[in-house]
């Protein structure tokens, strides 16, 4: 190989290693960008004219009006949009219900032919949705309490600094992803537009749902009233949420025996009476149909309820 190879052998390789150093900081920079940019308040202020505006679309989509209270037919379906962070609006769970009651219905119909069934895929349909929606309550709720500390380590540091409480709270709604984000950022902007302190936080805890943003809600109240120095407040409240925290992981590994054992005997019997019946189907030859044999199952089903609704009870600890 000559020199001028070489040297055009070398040349294409530092070309190709300087555009894979740029295209690794192209990535970098795009994903700091989804960073900053990581919760569904912050996207809709850079789609919007004004932080108010954006305000007004967030609260629609929550299912609350223009001054921040449940919208809606019902106040407690209004509670289970707000707090799931779906864009629903008001009547949004109202359409789901009807949409996905009225196909499972048809379909049961169809498939069966019976009005039994279409009246089970019916009713299938109405709860659905809100069983749906309570799961991801559940889910966001756990989300926002265990970011909730981080952000009380955030809004410490920026009051040291010498921030007021607003851009603190703004400190997390611009650096926090959601669930948190959102909602302090709501707060936030709240708080611009008049609301007070403990009453912006009130709201959050609302929205949230958790008695560990009731505490916080508390404790910015206790200091509305009486003084003294938020951040060491919010120092001993981010201790308490971590230790109430770590309580919770402590009893659920202490429960994992009891919800071990009761996934097994549940599980069990179902499972057995579907290997015999796919392995030997004749087993249960004799007695299928027998109305003795039939009320026993259902007794035994009865029991398996009892046992679960024992079982809950003595694993379920509140912290």
């Amino acid at each position: 190989m000559s020199p001028g190879q070489k040297i055009v052998i070398y040349g294409l390789i530092f070309a190709a290693a300087v555009l894979f150093l740029q295209a690794v900081t192209s990535l970098g920079k795009q994903a700091s960008r989804r960073v900053r940019l990581a919760n569904d308040r912050l996207r809709r202020v850079a789609k919007s004219d004004s932080e108010g505006e954006a305000l007004g679309r967030l609260r629609r989509a929550r299912s609350m009006n223009s001054d921040g209270h449940l919208a809606g037919l019902n106040a407690r379906v209004a509670q289970l949009v707000l707090q799931s962070g779906l864009p629903l609006g008001p009547y949004g769970f109202y359409y789901a219900c009807l949409g996905l009651a009225a196909s499972m219905g048809m379909t049961g119909f169809l498939v069966k032919g019976t009005p039994v069934w279409a009246a089970a895929g019916f009713t299938l349909g109405s709860i659905l949705p809100a069983m749906v929606i309570s799961f991801l309550v559940k889910r966001r709720r756990k989300k926002a309490v265990t970011q909730l500390p981080e952000a009380l380590d955030v809004i410490i540091r920026s009051l040291a600094a010498g921030h007021p409480v607003p851009v603190a709270m703004a400190l997390v709604a611009r650096e926090m992803a959601d669930p948190i984000g959102s909602e302090f950022g709501i707060a936030s902007d709240e708080v611009s537009f008049g609301s007070t302190i403990s009453a912006a936080v009130q709201k959050l805890s609302d929205r949230v749902g958790h008695e560990d943003f009731e505490l916080f809600s508390a404790m910015i109240r206790l200091q509305e009233r009486t003084g003294g120095n938020l951040a060491e407040l919010l120092r001993s409240n981010a201790k308490t949420i971590r230790d109430r925290q770590k309580m919770r992981l402590k009893v659920k590994a202490a429960s994992a025996e009891g919800r071990m054992s009761a996934l097994i005997l549940n599980a069990a019997p179902i499972l057995l009476f579907i290997c015999v019946n796919k392995m030997s189907p004749e087993f249960y030859g004799d007695v299928d149909g027998n109305p003795i044999v039939t009320y026993a199952l259902w007794g035994v089903v009865i029991w398996m309820i009892i046992g679960n609704l024992v079982m809950r009870k003595m694993i379920n600890f509140k912290i």
